[in-house]
C-alpha cells in the first residue's frame, strides 16, 4: 500500500518508520528541501496550495493522510477528489481557525475557558467584559508552538498586545489558573473502533511542549477526558489519531484547550512505551487496518529537544534513555529531537525525565545566550 503524506516533519518521519516495516511506502509532499521525513523517500517539493504538485503526489496513492495543519481547502478539496483522505478534510479545517475550534468544542459539549472574538477596534471592550484578565490575546489562524500570541495581564495591555499581532482576527482566551496540563490521546479505526492511550501529563514552556509524563500521575478524570476527545472524533466522522489538550484545575475539574486531528508531539511516549505506538495506529485506521493494543510498557517520559540538542554522549549516560534525532538544523525554538525512558519505577522515570529537562535546557540556554 502506498501512502501519501501533506507535509515532511518530524511526524512524517516516524510514521513512515513505522509503517515500512509492515510493508507501507510513503510519498511525502513539502516545501522544503530539506524535510526530514523526505530525506530517503519519494518526496513532491512543492507548496501545499500547488495543485498541479497535488496531481504529481497524489497518482497512484491508496490513501493520504496529513501531519502539517495549515493546508488549504482549495488544495484539499482538490486532493480528496482524488485519493482517500484520512482523517478528512472536515477534521482539518476545523484547525484553520481557533474560533471556530472553540465554538466546535463547545458544541459538542465540552467545557472550555472564557474567550471571546476580537476583529474590530470596538470589540476590544467587549472581549475585556466577557473574558478579563489575565488572558491571552491568539490570532485566528496560523499559530502554533507559541507563535501568534500575546499576554494580556491587564486590561490596557489589550490595544497594544493586538497592535502586536498585526491587528488580525483573534480571539481572547482567559488565562486558566490550573494545576496542570494533559492530553488524552485516541486512535478511531475505518470501521468506528476507538483506542485510546493512559492520560499523560505535560509541560510546556514558551508555548512549547517541554515535557510528557505518561501516564498522569494521581487520579484525572480519565473518563471525562475520554469521553470528550472520542465525542470530537465521532462528531467529525475522524479516522486515525487525534489529541485532546486539556487544563486539570485546582477541584480536578476539566478544561479542554484545544485539539489536533493528527499524531501528535505529547504522544511520542507511546513509541517505546506503548504495546502499538500513536504512528503505527495511525497507519493502521487509514488503511483499514485492525487497531493495536494501547496499554502502556509501565511508565514513560519524553523531553522535547528544543533549538540546540546535548550530545548524543551525554544524553545516553541516562539509563534506558533512546534518543531520536530529526535531522534538523539548530535554530532558537525549533523541535530537533526528543528523548523517551521506559521503566517500571515510576519515580525513576519521572527522575530521569528532570535530569534530561535540565540537561537539554541548560543546552538550549546556553546556544540562546551565545547567539545573543
Amino acid at each position: 500500500m502506498r501512502i501519501g503524506v501533506l507535509g515532511g516533519g518530524q511526524l512524517g518521519l516516524m510514521l513512515a518508520e513505522a509503517g515500512e516495516p509492515m510493508g507501507l511506502e510513503f510519498r511525502f509532499l513539502d516545501p522544503s528541501d530539506s524535510a526530514p521525513a523526505a530525506r530517503l523517500r519519494a518526496h513532491v517539493q512543492a507548496a501545499f496550495d500547488d495543485l498541479d504538485a497535488i496531481d504529481r503526489f497524489a497518482c497512484d496513492l491508496d490513501v493520504a493522510t496529513f501531519e502539517f495543519e495549515n493546508v488549504g481547502p482549495e488544495a484539499l478539496a482538490h486532493l480528496e477528489a482524488r485519493v482517500p483522505l484520512r482523517p478528512g478534510a472536515a477534521s482539518l479545517e476545523m484547525k484553520h481557525d481557533r474560533l471556530v475550534e472553540k465554538e466546535f468544542l463547545v458544541r459538542c459539549g465540552l467545557a472550555v475557558p472564557r474567550w471571546a472574538g476580537v476583529e474590530r477596534p470596538q470589540d476590544l471592550a467587549a472581549a475585556l467584559e466577557k473574558v478579563g484578565t489575565p488572558a491571552i490575546l491568539k490570532t485566528r489562524r496560523f499559530g502554533y508552538d507559541g507563535k501568534g500570541q500575546a499576554r494580556v495581564d491587564h486590561p490596557e495591555a489589550l490595544a497594544s498586545a493586538w497592535d502586536s499581532l498585526g491587528r488580525l482576527p483573534a480571539i481572547l482566551e482567559a488565562r486558566v489558573p490550573f494545576e496542570r496540563e494533559l492530553s488524552a490521546l485516541l486512535v478511531r479505526g475505518l470501521d468506528g473502533e476507538v483506542r485510546h492511550w493512559p492520560l499523560a501529563e505535560n509541560l510546556h514552556r514558551g508555548g512549547i511542549l517541554r515535557r510528557t509524563l505518561a501516564p498522569a500521575s494521581g487520579a484525572p478524570d480519565e473518563a471525562t477526558a475520554m469521553a470528550w476527545a472520542q465525542a470530537l472524533a465521532e462528531r467529525l466522522d475522524h479516522v486515525g489519531v487525534l489529541a485532546l489538550e486539556l487544563f486539570e484545575c485546582g477541584d480536578g475539574a476539566l478544561l479542554a484547550n484545544e485539539f489536533a486531528p493528527r499524531v501528535h508531539n505529547s504522544g511520542h511516549w507511546t513509541i517505546e512505551g506503548a504495546r502499538t505506538s500513536q504512528f503505527e495506529n495511525h497507519l493502521r485506521a487509514i488503511a483499514g487496518l485492525p487497531l493495536g493494543e494501547t496499554a502502556p510498557h509501565g511508565h514513560a517520559a519524553m523531553v522535547n529537544l528544543i533549538g540546540r540538542c546535548p550530545t548524543v554522549e551525554s544524553l545516553l549516560e541516562t539509563p534506558a534513555a533512546r534518543v531520536h534525532l530529526y535531522g534538523k538544523q539548530p535554530r532558537p525554538g525549533r523541535k530537533l529531537g526528543h528523548v523517551t525512558v521506559v521503566g517500571d519505577d515510576c519515580a525513576s522515570v519521572h527522575q530521569a525525565a528532570a535530569r534530561l529537562l535540565e540537561q537539554a535546557s541548560e543546552v538550549a540556554v546556553a546556544a540562546s545566550e551565545a547567539a545573543s
